[in-house]
């Protein structure tokens, strides 16, 4: 009996176990849900249960792939031996690996059989012969969401080597051909615009050096679909009509297409040259191409306040005919527009109360010899040497601090150059800014530090008037100011600093001076911020404050990171978050506890995020997770 009882004590309940499975295997599942939602946000079950068409997508097959054209039909139409076109599809291998893409090589045959479609982005390196058959199913496989990047002019030829013209071009990029670069040009400055997806954290108005040897093209964009991202035109060198040479002078474009996107580049990868810094904008470049190409974001910090696009800088300048500088308070009179004087130190001395006098409107600054040169190759040769580049600050900046009451901490080279004995000179006398007409790469100021103080350099952004009165000769005060008007917009569309230096002895002169409240006027109503010396210091230092990193996380997620490395506090920037697609339901959250969320908006549009910093503590560090819904996928 007791035998008995002990068997029936071991019974296994099954019902119990199999519940108990049940709940463990929900549980289970729930966490694992849990955890996909906490990593990738919000998905449908669809998406992550093991089908076929999953298990395929997150395979290295099917991943988001590249396919690079190495197209025959062009090679054959070089010259026997030529490496041109293997040199070209080189470089896209090794720019798409960079950038973090897989690729494969394919034929003109692989397009004209239709098996291009499986690919994210198709690349057509220097394509300019292609076939009635690929020109076909390009076209289709854009108009159904394909990516194409291309470079030069695509489809100009026929696969037999006949000229066909540029209506490829023409349909599916909205561009116009205007020429090509000659090669007699060593090289050409090519300008890119500022604060685009494709620029994203590359300085606004970045020049780069374009070889000319694949006779680069001039475009110009006809439809709205289609966005000029650079321009040849260079105002430094070309005569005629500035908006007219921007419009038809395009390097690069992006737009859509059907329900497809394109980049164009008018010159090929192996053409750009330059130093370092060059290359590394260069990748930034095509990198954010291709994130824009297969739908993935890019961001940046705004360069100016958030109702401006581009900003301005006035600069009277006096070196001879001193007393022409009153012209401008007898038109402003108490107005608060920013001012910065700038006047040689011995026409300081023997003008005492005109110096106290402007100090009373605007800041002070110096003109200073420094040494000059006879040809760019010289610059270093001839300046002066340190030693006697600081002695010479050193004594200008006591002499006009005694006579305006003010600190000076602005330098404007008499001959208009400077070298690093300059920069060296400037840290040890405690200047801050040096105003040059030197050649820089770009349209924003660049900050340089020199024995750990920061020197702000402002370069020559558009044309004075030694160029518009003297050079030109426009004495007419219409012309003056369209001239000036002209350049106004060109910086407004690359969105850099309008650096608006007037001399006493020709803008400030009492028929002339009017002109320079018309264009202020211009500026204000193009709503470029009309800033001060000192203002656009303590801005850009707030501006480069802030680090920006991002990461895609799913298809409705994705990661920022914005940080303040600095000592000091900032505010009041904007961050731009390109989603690059569009996007509806955005939420903001963070994976970090007591991580402060800044005020945001989605554009009208509803492909890019702003978010509003009102304050970053020192070192403090906000990640954000942006879950949204995306329209049309």
């Amino acid at each position: 009996m007791a035998v008995k009882e002990a068997a029936k004590g071991l019974r296994v309940n099954y019902l119990i176990i199999f519940l108990s499975g049940l709940v463990l295997l929900i549980t289970g599942a729930l966490v694992f849900l849990l955890i996909i939602k906490n990593i990738y946000g919000n998905y449908e079950i669809k998406e992550i249960i093991p089908s076929k068409q999953n298990l395929d997508f997150f395979s290295s097959v099917k991943k988001e792939k590249a396919a690079i054209l190495y197209s025959k039909y062009t090679e054959n139409m070089l010259e026997p031996g030529s490496t041109w076109l293997r040199d070209n599809v080189n470089s896209w291998k090794e720019r798409i690996r960079n950038a973090k893409l897989d690729y494969e090589i394919i034929s003109d045959q692989t397009i004209e059989r239709g098996e291009h479609y499986e690919y994210k982005l198709i690349v057509l390196p220097g394509a300019k012969s292609l076939s009635d058959k690929e020109i076909m199913h390009l076209k289709r496989y854009i108009e159904n969401g394909g990516s194409v990047f291309s470079t030069g002019g695509p489809a100009t030829y026929s696969d037999e080597a006949k000229w066909r013209g540029w209506d490829f071009f023409k349909e599916v990029f909205g561009m116009n051909f205007n020429r090509e670069i000659k090669p007699e040009e060593t090289y050409k400055v090519h300008t890119l615009r500022g604060n685009l997806p494709l620029t994203a954290q590359i300085p606004t108005g970045y020049t780069l050096k374009i070889a000319t040897w694949d006779r680069p093209i001039y475009a110009e964009v006809l439809e709205p679909r289609t966005t000029q991202v650079s321009f040849w035109y260079d105002f430094r060198k070309e005569a005629g009509l500035v908006r007219e040479g921007i419009q038809k002078s395009a390097g690069i474009a992006f737009g859509t297409y059907g329900k497809g996107r394109f980049v164009w580049y008018g010159f090929e990868l192996n053409s750009v040259i330059g130093v370092q810094k060059d290359w590394i904008n260069f990748e930034r470049l095509f990198n954010n191409s291709v994130n824009w190409l297969v739908y993935h974001p890019t961001a940046f910090v705004k360069d100016w306040p958030n109702q401006y696009e581009a900003a301005m800088l006035i600069l009277p300048t006096m070196i001879e005919q001193p007393h022409n500088a009153s012209n401008i308070a007898n038109i402003f009179g108490s107005s608060k527009t920013p001012f910065t004087y700038f006047i040689e130190p011995k026409l300081a001395m023997q003008n005492p109360k005109l110096v106290k006098s402007l100090a009373k409107y605007g800041e002070i600054g110096i003109i200073q010899d420094i040494g000059y040169i006879s040809a760019p190759e010289d610059t270093i040769n001839k300046l002066f040497s340190k030693d006697v580049q600081t002695a010479s600050l050193k004594f200008a900046s006591d002499s006009l601090s005694k006579i305006s009451g003010k600190k000076i901490t602005a330098l404007m080279p008499l001959n208009g150059y400077y070298d690093d004995n300059t920069l060296l000179a400037m840290s040890a006398t405690g200047f801050e800014f040096l105003v040059t007409d030197s050649l820089t790469d770009r349209s924003v100021p660049e900050v340089r530090f020199r024995n750990n103080r920061p020197i702000m350099i402002i370069t020559k952004t558009a044309r004075d008037d030694y160029e518009v009165v003297r050079n030109y000769g426009l004495v007419n005060t219409e012309f003056q100011r369209y001239t000036y008007e002209e350049d106004v917009d060109r910086i407004l569309f690359e969105g850099g600093l309008f650096v608006f230096k007037v001399h006493s002895q020709y803008q400030l002169q009492p028929q002339y001076a009017s002109v320079i409240k018309d264009v202020i006027k211009y500026a204000k109503s193009k709503k470029l911020w009309l800033t001060s010396l000192n203002e656009l210091q303590t801005w850009w230092n707030r501006k480069g404050s802030v680090e920006v990193r991002y990461e895609p996380r799913s298809k409705r997620r994705i990661a920022v990171e914005l940080n303040n490395p600095k000592n000091e506090k900032t505010d009041a920037l904007v961050v731009q978050v390109n989603l690059n697609k569009r996007v509806k339901n955005v939420d903001v959250s963070s994976d970090m506890i007591n991580t402060k969320i800044p005020k945001h908006s989605l554009s009208e549009d509803g492909q890019i995020i702003y978010f509003y910093l009102d304050k970053m503590e020192p070192h403090e560090t906000r990640s954000l997770i942006i879950d949204f819904e995306n329209v049309g996928a």
